[in-house]
């Protein structure tokens, strides 16, 4: 893992959209994300699903991180609830197939399964936009939103570009090639 001086310097970086400080930080604390899975005795698949809302949520919160020294913990903070996550609906959907019982007013399985399977599409091609396109969609779906004024300070962009820019990347997030698969085919 870095030093706490290049911590703060790839955290800075990846904050700001620089892929290469993303790269260097997914590939220095994965294995940290994946011993804290571990010790949940996760899966190899739950590991990797945890990994990736992991990741999702770095990218969408990594500017509020005030301190990026504090990364490590928050990744390992961020591990632990999302294995917790995973272990509570693995409990929940043990119970429900030992009692037999289906819930007639839920979703069928296939909506469910259509559902994750288009998140997944969606965060292929989240991962496909540009890193600064990325960051300004962080800031405009954080929760609560970042406020316009803001966004312009943090990415340098007039407040009167935001919106249209938003606009041309989620008709870029519509248009990427991963939902061509929900197309009907001719």
């Amino acid at each position: 893992m870095p030093d706490a001086m290049s911590i703060g310097i790839v955290v800075n970086h990846a904050a700001r959209g620089d892929e290469s400080a993303w790269k260097d930080i997914v590939w220095s604390y994965t294995p940290l994300v994946r011993a804290v899975c571990r010790r949940y005795g996760l899966s190899r698949t739950d590991t990797e699903d945890v990994g990736g809302r992991v990741w999702m949520s770095l990218l969408v919160n990594i500017a509020r991180i005030r301190e990026p020294l504090a990364l490590p913990s928050w990744l390992r903070t961020t591990t632990r609830r999302e294995c917790q996550s995973v272990l509570r609906s693995r409990d929940h959907d043990t119970s429900l197939v030992d009692e037999d019982f289906v819930d007639p007013a839920g979703p069928p399985s296939d909506a469910r399964l259509l559902a994750e399977e288009q998140r997944t599409a969606l965060h292929a091609a989240v991962a496909d936009l540009a890193p600064s396109d990325r960051r300004l969609l962080s800031l405009l779906f954080s929760d609560p939103p970042t406020p316009y004024a803001e966004i312009s300070r943090i990415l340098d962009m007039p407040v009167g570009a935001i919106g249209p820019t938003r606009q041309r990347i989620l008709k870029r997030l519509r248009e990427a090639h991963v939902w061509h698969v929900y197309e009907p085919s001719l």
